[in-house]
């Protein structure tokens, strides 16, 4: 799989072209037709969506194209998940946390132990890309738990992208963000839809956490 932007016009034409770069090889990807219809899930409703397929002219390899409002092997948008981990930083336990996200207590319950399993790991990385968007960044004021010191990076790296490039939503930063893609290299994920406007305050604030409201 590969992630790319939301503009599906735009990242069509970056396939087209030869823009997109294989994730195992670097090679260029070439289109090669659609993946199967998926439901997706949105706060509260459902999207049918069938995301494009590319094919790597160098190793043959094929690979789905995903973008950055979902996650990969997860059937909900980006913005359901983090509503949940936000709302467990908070202080809410994982049954408030379901209803703040609209999802399943029993969905909600396994992502927040698969983040918090993982927490440390996620501080990590995305304080590490906080202070490489922003050199002159404050050091991260810990919050009570690990998952809220987690969430607290993502907000906090999001919003350091998004004054550093240009306007983008939290979980679809974060879910664009891994080691060897464009994120790491200070650039926006081919096809991101940036917002209109100026960066908005960031929702992801959590208790005694250092993201200005």
């Amino acid at each position: 799989m590969k992630i790319v932007g939301t503009d599906a016009g735009e990242v069509e034409r970056a396939l087209i072209a030869g823009e997109l770069a294989c994730p195992d090889c670097g090679d260029r990807l070439r289109p090669w037709g659609s993946a199967r219809w998926r439901v997706v899930r949105r706060p509260r409703a459902m999207e049918r969506r069938r995301p494009r397929r590319g094919r790597c002219g160098g190793c043959a390899t094929t690979h789905v194209l995903i973008s950055t409002d979902t996650l990969l092997r997860r059937r909900d948008f980006a913005e359901v998940i983090g509503a949940a981990l936000v709302a467990k930083a908070s202080g809410l336990g994982h049954r408030q946390a379901a209803v703040a996200a609209g999802a399943p207590v029993s969905t909600v319950r396994g992502w927040l132990r698969r983040f918090a399993a993982n927490a440390e790991a996620i501080r990590s990385w995305f304080t590490l890309l906080a202070h490489g968007f922003d050199p002159m960044l404050a050091p991260l004021v810990a919050t009570p738990t690990p998952l809220g010191d987690a969430v607290e990076a993502v907000a906090v790296a999001a919003r350091a992208a998004s004054l550093r490039l240009a306007p983008v939503r939290p979980w679809s930063f974060a879910s664009s963000d891994q080691p060897g893609t464009a994120a790491f290299q200070h650039q926006l994920p081919l096809g991101a839809r940036p917002l209109s406007g100026e960066p908005p305050p960031c929702s992801l604030k959590v208790p005694g956490g250092s993201m200005p409201p």
